[in-house]
C-alpha cells in the first residue's frame, strides 16, 4: 500500500489500530478532537472499543483500569486534559501498567488558546503528576513520524510497563502529509502478562495478580521507587533517540529544537548555508530520555562557538540544553509562545546577531 494523505490527528488514530490497540477512552478538547472523531467509526469496523468519558480525570481511570486487566489501550489529549490525568499517570506508572498518552499541545497557561505550543515539554519530561516518576517521552517533527512513533510507543510501553507520551504541538495534529503505516511496527499485544488482573483462568495460574500503587511500609516503598528508578536508567540507557542536522559541518552556532519547530529551524539553516554560514543542529526524538551526551559533544565541537534553544515556549527545552552542556559553551534561549510559531527570518536575524 502507497501512502496516503492524512491529517495529523487521524494518522495518530489510525497508526494506534494499526499498532494492535483496539481501546481508546478519551474526552473532546481541541486542538486533537479528530481523533476521537476518526476513531468513533474507526474503531468499531475493527472490533474495537471507544468510550467518552465524562472527565480527563474518568479517563485516566479508565485506562489505569483497562491497562491493569492487560489490555492494549491509549488516550489523547491537550494540555489542560493532561494536567487533569496527571493524578491517574501517577497511579499508572507507580502500578507498572503499560499505557500511550499522547498530547496536541495547545498554548497557555490556564485555558491558553487552541493553537500551537510546546508549553507543556517541563510538564512531560519533569512534572507530568505527583511522586518520583518518570515517563518515556517522544517528539515527532512530521505527521510520518508521529505515526511511526505512536506504533513503536505500545510495545514500548509494554516492555517497560510503564506509560508512554506522544509529545506534540497543534500542527501536528492539524497538518497534513503523505504518510504510511510501517508493517515491522505492527506488533501484536502481548498475551503473557503474567503481572494482569486479567484472570487466573486466562493465565492458567493459580496466583491471584494484585495492581496497586499503596505501600504504607517506608521500606517497602523505597524499594519500590529504587526499582522504578533502575527502569528509567533502563531507558536512559537504550532509548535515546535524536536526529544530528549538519553537524559534520565547521559551523559556529549549535541549535537545539524539537517537534515542528525543528522543521523551521532547518528552512534557516538552509537559507544561512546560501550566504556561506554554517549552522548546526540537535533535534531530540525522545524528550526522555534525553540526548544529553549528543548535544554535549556537538556543543564542545572546536569550531561550536555558542549553543541556542529555539522553540516555542518561553524557555523550558533550554534548561536541560543547560544542564548537559555544563557551561562548556555559553546557552541562550529564543522562541515565542502562545500560537505564534517563529519564522526562518526570524530566526536567521537571531542567529546573525548572535554571531
Amino acid at each position: 500500500m502507497g501512502k496516503v494523505l492524512m491529517k495529523g490527528n487521524e494518522a495518530i488514530g489510525e497508526a494506534a489500530i494499526r499498532a494492535g490497540c483496539l481501546n481508546y477512552f478519551a474526552y473532546p478538547i481541541t486542538p486533537q478532537s479528530e481523533v476521537a472523531e476518526y476513531l468513533t467509526h474507526r474503531l468499531p469496523e475493527e472490533g474495537g472499543v471507544f468510550l467518552q468519558g465524562e472527565s480527563e480525570v474518568a479517563v485516566s481511570y479508565m485506562i489505569f483500569g483497562a491497562a491493569a486487566a492487560g489490555a492494549r489501550v491509549f488516550t489523547t489529549s491537550s494540555s489542560p486534559g493532561i494536567s487533569l490525568m496527571s493524578e491517574g499517570i501517577s497511579y499508572i506508572a507507580s502500578a507498572q501498567c503499560p499505557a500511550v498518552f499522547v498530547n496536541i499541545m495547545r498554548g497557555g497557561p490556564g485555558l491558553g488558546g487552541i493553537l500551537p505550543s510546546q508549553a507543556d515539554y517541563l510538564q512531560a519530561t519533569k512534572g507530568i503528576g505527583h511522586g518520583d516518576f518518570r515517563m518515556l517521552v517522544m517528539a515527532p517533527a512530521s505527521v510520518q513520524e508521529a505515526v511511526e512513533m505512536t506504533m513503536a510507543a505500545f510495545p514500548l510501553a509494554e516492555k517497560y510497563r510503564n506509560p508512554v507520551m506522544i509529545l506534540g504541538d497543534g500542527l501536528i495534529g492539524q497538518m497534513m502529509e503523505p504518510v504510511d503505516f510501517p508493517e515491522h511496527l505492527k506488533t501484536p499485544p502481548s498475551n503473557k502478562n503474567a503481572w494482569a488482573t486479567n484472570g487466573m483462568d486466562t493465565r492458567q495460574s493459580e496466583a491471584r495478580n494484585l495492581v496497586k500503587s499503596l505501600y504504607l511500609d517506608p521500606e517497602q516503598l523505597n524499594q519500590h521507587n529504587l526499582m522504578l528508578k533502575a527502569k528509567y536508567e533502563q531507558m536512559e540507557a537504550e532509548e535515546v533517540k535524536a536526529e544530528a542536522y549538519n553537524v559534520d559541518k565547521d559551523y559556529k552556532i549549535l541549535i537545539v529544537s524539537y517537534g515542528t519547530m525543528s522543521r523551521v529551524c532547518k528552512t534557516a539553516i538552509m537559507q544561512l548555508k546560501q550566504e556561506g554560514l554554517e549552522i548546526g543542529l540537535i533535534r531530540p526524538q525522545t524528550l526522555f530520555p534525553f540526548p544529553g551526551e549528543m548535544v554535549l559533544q556537538a556543543a564542545t565541537k572546536d569550531s561550536c562557538q555558542a549553543v541556542v534553544s529555539i522553540e516555542m515556549s518561553m524557555g523550558q527545552l533550554v534548561e536541560d540544553v543547560e544542564r548537559y552542556v555544563k557551561g562548556q559553551r555559553p546557552v541562550s534561549w529564543f522562541g515565542k509562545c502562545g500560537g505564534e510559531v517563529p519564522t526562518p527570518e526570524e530566526i536567521i536575524d537571531h542567529i546573525k546577531a548572535m554571531l
